[in-house]
């Protein structure tokens, strides 16, 4: 056996781990490029079976098919509570949303069973059960932080409820065809 033969496995498996290393910081930057130009200053609209407002806690609480969108950007729950100051106008501090929660834009979406959307940081957090999905490739975990200003997203274990994955990110990336 010559010294070739016997690093080919551990060149092979460097390949693979380099493959898929391309193929993870592409799918972050497809994330950064479609993210980043959200605009968060947009008005936000909401739509929902029941809408109550508890104006001296400063927050809205929709519950039954919850649909708010801003600009590009849809979420979707079975219920919400949005928190705001009103200092001469009312101005969106927080939208926290429990029950199936899907967050989508263009053709990405990501499912989570609770999300918490930070106008302040510009950020959206989900937990429980995440699923980011872009075209065929997938990543699951237990947390999913979406940094609207730079966007980035990060899935990582912590959060809980990473189903079947033991507090680790799973997923699946589609591989480049040979013929193409």
């Amino acid at each position: 056996m010559t010294r070739s033969d016997r690093f080919r496995p551990l060149r092979m498996t460097l390949a693979g781990f380099a493959g898929a290393a391309a193929l993870l910081a592409g799918w972050q930057q497809l994330g950064a490029q479609g993210l980043s130009g959200h605009n968060s200053d947009a008005p936000v609209n909401y739509a929902a079976d029941r809408i109550e407002l508890q104006d001296k806690q400063n927050r809205v609480v929709l519950s039954g098919n919850v649909d708010i969108t801003q600009a590009a950007l849809r979420l979707r729950a079975a219920r919400t509570t949005v928190a705001y100051t009103n200092a001469g106008s009312l101005k969106i501090q927080r939208i926290d949303a429990t029950g199936g929660v899907t967050v989508t834009r263009g053709g990405e979406s990501a499912r989570g069973d609770a999300a918490v959307y930070d106008f302040n940081r510009r950020v959206i957090t989900m937990a429980g059960n995440v699923r980011l999905n872009r075209g065929s490739d997938t990543l699951n975990g237990g947390r999913l932080v979406m940094d609207l200003n730079t966007g980035l997203s990060s899935v990582d274990g912590r959060g809980g409820g990473a189903s079947g994955s033991g507090g680790r990110v799973s997923g699946s990336f589609a591989a480049p065809n040979k013929a193409n």
